[in-house]
Order: structure tokens, then sequence, then C-alpha cells
């Protein structure tokens, strides 16, 4: 054996352990008119190297470990070859060397994902099928500076770590091969190790747009190229629409667990779109909100705690199918919004947790890094190569998947830098306060890209503290959300429900004090999962009284949600008044709607759902002062509330009269602030809902008596707990 490697060298490249094979392995200039040319084949038995048509020259074997070299004249400005292996069945093999091609990533890529402003490092890093120099393949490229090796591992190289060991580019800590003859459906990882304590795992990939079905966890690569998408239109309008003056009714589900096949199994993302958009049109809602759909271990964890974050879970197809369920919704008129969860990740060792045997993407410090009650690591919002991730996560969902807004997990989790912990568990901020400075900043940073680099698109903060200005824009202090989630209103309006009438009296503030804030922020109203799981029951068992009470007050909850300032958030579940507390395990109770009590209430919420998404003053000034006047806010003793709500056109409003308790009101007067026959639009006690048809027979005139400030009054009857919806009509019906 004549070689000019080295003993160590040879064996950091037999057992898998060589930091820099291009170094080694492939083409190099070994004279003024020689080149040498290496190769790390273990199943070959015999391996030769065909240099243009020239006939193929056998290969020395260096190592029995299948290490083969050969010196062929030539340089490398036009030296193209392929190998010919045979392996030890006999059978031969041609293929490209992938030491044989050079770098793939440009030096500015390189400096943008260095400095966390590469708005599409999704295209640079992960696993893309290209051709290179006429040659197809796959491109891998994963950021690990702490790894002292990485090499790509999967079925096309029998999980075999010395084959396909990648380069290291530079400082920059990213590691890339380009392997030839790779496609679509190949699955693989990343073997690591690490520079610290002799760490060595297998890695899926971080920005990995597939993976296999859990429990396995390897990345598949997969081409999101080739779909071709319908939506223009859709897309062209979004663009154009003020989402703070257009109607939002969302409708919040789990992907799982909204309806399954006769033998328990998922609908594919293909068969969902097909049942459940015709399904929300015909209930009007205006957007869907989808609970995390990225790829995660944990059935149980309900999507919440991310193993790929670029990748939708393939337990109900694969990325094309997800596109295609978008896709559908947009072109039926349907919103797309997803639960984005930039909060934390999970420990499962074979994702981002512990990545380069160092905390790459979190803090090394517990007081930081680490979520106490929820067992996850916090992201480290201060690393450029972190906050890319995220924010180019955020983009990649918006832009490659057309995705029409995020709602953003647990935000208060990521600004408080004491969140649910105990004194000396955290580390102040710089000034010594507990607000996460980096986390702030990158929420503002995200929100900044987002409105810019996605038109139309929105973003939703779950943020459950009173921290100031999240819905507001960066530029004047905010954190640049749209909107926020409102769980104040949410909280005091299912205490006052739990309440039986006889005290809601006492409790009268929980609904008028709503009001006191409704402008602060851009809120939505939202009756989300989180009421309806961890053995808080459903809905309907939180409302006060017997059956029949339960059904009335929920239908009374829905008007009063749906005339109150805010947009509009209800879960899967809620419109059919399941008494069952949800559960990812199973379908929804369906089996509900043969009953006429449920099948009933089901009409309510789909006519209040259309009837808001055809009255501007339902939601044209939401968070506008001018869109809502109280008329009386303080009927205590009778727990009434009645207020009008205006569209931007103040001739249009709606009189809305809510009865909090179950006793009949007759004679009950409101004011009106003009003259005229008051239609009765919407009554929740209608026999047609399941009420008891009490009412005003259509509608009532007005009364030149003034009553609360205003010059006219109608005298109504109040059925019991029930919402009125009345509006100025020219005449009465014929």
């Amino acid at each position: 054996m004549m070689t000019d490697l080295n003993a160590d060298t040879i064996n950091a490249l037999i057992y898998g352990d060589h930091g820099a094979p291009f170094e080694v392995l492939g083409p190099h200039q070994a004279g003024a008119k020689t080149v040498v040319v290496r190769a790390l084949r273990p199943t070959a038995r015999t391996l030769a190297i065909q240099v243009g048509q020239k006939p193929p020259a056998d290969m020395t074997r260096l190592h029995d470990t299948g290490l083969f070299e050969i010196t062929l004249p030539g340089s490398l400005e036009d030296f193209r070859y392929q190998l010919i292996e045979v392996d030890y069945n006999g059978s031969a093999t041609t293929l490209d060397d992938p030491y044989a091609f050079p770098p793939v990533l440009s030096a500015f890529d390189i400096h943008l994902l260095g400095e966390g402003k590469h708005l599409r490092s999704y295209d640079c890093l992960g696993a893309h099928v290209r051709e290179i120099d006429g040659v197809r393949g796959v491109h891998f490229a994963v950021w690990a500076p702490n790894a002292r090796r990485i090499s790509v591992v999967g079925h096309f190289n029998h999980w075999d770590a010395r084959v396909h060991p990648m380069r290291q580019l530079g400082s920059s800590g990213i590691h890339e091969i380009f392997i030839p003859g790779l496609a679509s459906g190949e699955i693989y990882k990343y073997d690591l190790r690490s520079h610290h304590l002799g760490y060595h795992a297998q890695k899926s990939d971080p920005y990995g747009f597939y993976a296999e079905r859990r429990p396995n966890t390897a990345s598949i690569v997969f081409d999101l190229e080739g779909y071709t998408w319908q939506d223009s239109t859709w897309m062209a309008q979004r663009a154009q629409q003020n989402p703070l003056t257009a109607p939002f009714s969302i409708y919040e589900l789990h992907a799982g667990s909204w309806r399954r096949k006769a033998d328990g199994t998922w609908l594919s993302y293909r068969e969902l779109a097909h049942e459940l958009v015709p399904y929300v049109r015909d209930m009007g809602y205006t957007h869907l909100e989808l609970m995390p759909v990225a790829e995660h271990p944990f059935d149980g964890s309900w999507g919440y705690q991310v193993t790929g974050y670029y990748a939708p879970t393939s337990r109900y197809g694969n990325p094309h199918d997800f596109m295609y369920f978008v896709d559908y919704c947009h072109q039926h008129n349907i919103g797309v919004l997803l639960d984005w969860v930039p909060a934390h990740f999970p420990k499962d060792g074979f994702a981002l947790s512990f990545f380069d045997g160092t905390h790459l993407y979190s803090h090394e410090d517990a007081r930081r890094g680490e979520h106490p009650d929820w067992g996850t690591y916090i992201f480290n919002y201060g690393r450029n190569e972190v906050r890319n991730f995220l924010i180019a996560n955020a983009l990649f969902w918006l832009k490659v998947y057309h995705i029409d807004g995020l709602r953003v997990d647990a935000v208060s989790s990521m600004v408080y830098l004491d969140f649910s912990r105990k004194a000396g568990e955290w580390l102040p901020n710089q000034y010594g306060g507990n607000e996460n400075l980096e986390a702030v900043s990158f929420l503002r940073e995200m929100n900044e890209v987002v409105h810019q680099e996605a038109p139309g698109a929105i973003t939703i903060a779950e943020e459950s503290t009173a921290w100031p200005m999240v819905s507001r824009p960066t530029y004047v202090g905010g954190l640049g959300f749209t909107f926020k989630w409102n769980m104040g209103w949410m909280h005091d309006t299912l205490y006052y429900i739990k309440k039986d009438p006889v005290f809601r009296k006492w409790e009268h503030n929980k609904l008028t004090f709503s009001m006191m804030y409704a402008y602060t922020e851009n809120f939505v109203l939202s009756l989300s999962h989180d009421e309806v799981v961890h053995l808080k029951g459903s809905l309907m068992t939180k409302a006060a009284g017997d059956w029949w009470q339960k059904l009335a007050t929920m239908r009374l909850l829905y008007g009063y949600q749906y005339t109150h300032p805010g947009k509009k958030l209800n879960f899967m579940g809620q419109e059919i008044a399941s008494w069952s507390e949800w559960s990812e395990a199973r379908q929804l109770d369906w089996m509900l709607l043969e009953l006429p009590t449920h099948h009933k209430f089901q009409h309510w919420v789909r006519d209040v759902n259309h009837f808001y998404l055809a009255q501007p003053a339902l939601y044209e000034q939401d968070f506008d002062p001018a869109g809502f006047r109280w008329i009386e806010p303080n009927d205590a003793e009778q727990s009434v509330f009645s207020y009008i709500r205006f569209a931007r056109d103040s001739s249009d409003f709606i009189v809305v009269v809510c009865n909090f308790t179950p006793i009949v009101r007759e004679g009950y007067r409101i004011g009106v602030p003009q003259s005229g026959y008051y239609a009765e639009v919407m009554n929740s006690d209608s026999e047609y809902y399941g009420g008891s048809n009490t009412g005003n027979n259509g509608g009532v005139h007005s009364e030149p008596l003034s009553w609360h400030q205003y010059p006219q009054s109608l005298r109504l009857r109040l059925p019991p707990l029930s919402i009125l919806l009345l509006r100025l009509s020219p005449q009465p019906p014929a």
C-alpha cells in the first residue's frame, strides 16, 4: 500500500471521526499534472473510476473497511469522473462522488445566517433536491458549531456514519454535503459527534420539511416544489384587507379529533379539507385555526411540544397534502391560521434538545433555559441563529404554505423571566427587572418581518397578563401583534355564567368591566380549547341550571360574544353544545345532533355567525369607542344588560338586550336613539333554536318617551336567559 495518508488520518476516516473529510476524500491535485482521488465505500468489494470517456481504472484498496485511492494524470480544472462500485453480491453501481462537488452555500448566505437576518434560511439549511453541474441529488446543510463531525445517514448508506461525513464551512458552524442520486422520499438523520464530553447522537433535521410518523423520528427528504396553487384571488384580496375592520369568526380545531373515519383512524389533510370546509362555510365561520400541526412525537401534547418546526405532521399526510388543505380552504373563502409555538421545545433527544452536545437552541442555565411547569427548554432569543430559525419559520408557514396568520402560544411565558418561578429560580435582566428583553426584541422583530413580508397576514398573541401594548405597533413601543386574546373577558364571562342566576346580581361587574379596557388592545374574544380540558369540563357543564337553562345560557353566551366588541374564536364541539370535555383521542360527539335540542342549538350558532357577517355594526368598529354605546349597564338587580353597536355609518346600528335570569321580564323599557319600528332580527329564545318562543311578535314601535338619555324608547318583553337583537327597519313586515 503506497499512499501519502498517515495512519491517524486513515483511522479517523474508517472510524467515522474525521472532521474535515473533504480535505482527504474526493479529487485533489497531487502534483502539477496528477490528481489523486480517494473514496470510502464500506459496501464495495472493488471500486473503479471512470474519467470522461476513458476506460474504467481500478482503485487501490487502502484498508479493509473500503478506503480506496488512485492517482491519475490530469488537472482539477477539467477533471470529471464517476465511481463504479461492485458490492459483495457482485452487483455493479455507477455513482457520482459527493466529495467531487464544491460548497453550495454562498458567502452571502453564510453571512446572513450568522447575522440572524436570512429571512429564507429554510432555502439554505435542511435537505433540498437540487441539480448541480447536471447531476441530480440532495444538498444537506445543518448548523451545529460545536460538532466535531456530522454525517448524513439513512437507508441509502445503511445508516453508516463513515460514508457521508459533511464539510464544515469555516467558522460559521454550518456543515454541508451534496449527495448525488438521492431524491424525495429518502429517510435520513444527522449522525453527530461533539467536541463536548464525547457526546454522540443521531438527530432529526431542524429544518426538515417532512418526518416519519411517530414513534419513528427520522426526517424525510421532500421537494416542496411541484404543487400548483389555485388561491391567487384569495391571496390578492387578503393583501388588501384591513383585518381590524373585517369580520373574524374563527373555528379552532384539532385536526386529529374533529372527525374520524369509521374505523377510528384519522382523516388525511385532503379528506379533512373536503369534509371540514363545507361544514365551516355552512356554519358561517370566516377562518379556521389549527392547533399546532408542526411535527410532534406525543399525541397528548396536542402539538404544543414541537420537534419539527418546518414539517407539517405526517399523521395526516405529506407537505403537498397540507398545501392542498390550505389551498382548498382559500378557494372556498376560508382563512387558515396556525398555532405557533416559539416559547419552548421538548427535551426529546432526537430533536433540538442538546443538539450539538451543548444547549445550542436554549440557555445553558436552567434559570433561563427551562420551563419548570412544562419540562421543556426555552429558546435562546438572544442568539442570532436561533432568532433566525424562528423568524424564518414564521415566514415559512406564511409564504410557503400560504397560511393567513399565526396565533403565538404562551407569550406571557416568553416576556417574563420569572414566569411561574419562585424567588431564586430566575435571573433578572441587566437592569434588575423581570422582563425578558431578548424575547421582547425577538417578538417585535418577528411581527415587523411578518407584516412587511407577508401582506395581509395577521399575528395573534396568547398573552394572559396586563403587559402593555401587545397589539400596538413597534414604532410606538408595542410588541407589534395584530390581535391579542382577551383572557380577562373569557375568565370573567365564564365565572359569571357559572353563578346561579339568583346570585348574578352580585357579580354584575364581571360583564361590565370588559368595556373599561376594551380599546386598550385589539382583542379576540376566545372560548378556546383551554377552557374544555384538564378536568375543566365542557362549556355546557359550566353553565348554571338544569339542562334547559344550560342550553339557553349557552345560546345567550354566544349571542353576547358576537355582539361584544372584538373578533371571535370558538373551539370545535362548542357549536353542538358538547357535554363532554374534549379529548384528542376521539372525535367529537356528533351523535348529539340526532337530538332536537342540540340540532337546534347548532342552528343558533350558524345563524348568529351569518348574521354577524352581514352586519357591519358588529365588526367595523370593534376597536373604536364609536362602535359601542351602553343603553343600561347598571341593571344589576335584574341582571339585564343593554347596549348598541354602530357601523362606521352611525345610522346603521344594532340594539342588544341580554337577560341573564330565567325570568320573563314584561314591559322592560330601554332608550333608543331614533324613532321608528325596531325589528326583532334575532331572538335566542325562538322555538326554532330550542327556546320557549317568548318575544315581541317580530318587533316593536318606539315611543316618544325619553329613557336612558335617549329621546325614544322601546317597551320589550324579555325572554328568559336570552339575547334580543333589534334593528331599525323602514316598516313592519306585512
